[in-house]
């Protein structure tokens, strides 16, 4: 059974402001977790990876996106409290989505295109845990608003991979 987050979960990509920042789109998104991981689910990990195309996102689903692709392929993302990382890790308080809160990330994705966006689900602690993940093709992000993304559904797979990646 799916457990669908928030009305839905949602992803924006706020313009970057300033002469020398990198122009960002924004986008929407909905995600859906299978009811298996989300009573285990601490953080959701976000990454974008350049040439998407070239992944195959059943694949990249079966285990840790820091064990399949190399740092330098991940975007720089920065969210609405100015953290820049490759990776984005956002606390998830499931009991409050489940009784009707919700839960709004925003992230600044660089215009560009080829991406594809990776969403894990993580517990946290000393080690963090892979519990599964997204994988979703971005064929073009656009400076401003683009199309509402729905995010592949979120499984569990089992793996037992460090989603850990340098910031």
């Amino acid at each position: 059974m799916n457990l669908r987050l928030l009305p839905p979960l949602l992803l924006l990509a706020l313009p970057a402001c300033g002469p020398d920042a990198e122009p960002a789109g924004r986008f929407g998104l909905a995600l859906t977790l299978e009811r298996a991981v989300a009573d285990e689910v601490q953080a959701l990990q976000v990454a974008v990876v350049t040439r998407g195309s070239s992944l195959n996102c059943a694949e990249v689903q079966r285990t840790c996106l820091s064990a399949q692709t190399r740092r330098d392929a991940l975007l720089v993302l920065k969210d609405s409290q100015g953290r820049q990382g490759r990776v984005l890790r956002f606390p998830v308080d499931l009991a409050s989505l489940q009784s009707g809160g919700s839960l709004q990330l925003a992230v600044d994705v660089p215009v560009g295109r080829d991406y594809a966006l990776v969403i894990e689900a993580i517990t946290t602690g000393t080690t963090p845990t892979f519990l599964g993940s997204s994988c979703n093709y971005l064929r073009e992000v656009n400076a401003g608003d683009n199309s509402p993304l729905i995010a592949a559904p979120l499984t569990l797979t089992g793996g037992s991979c460090n989603p850990s990646i340098a910031p």
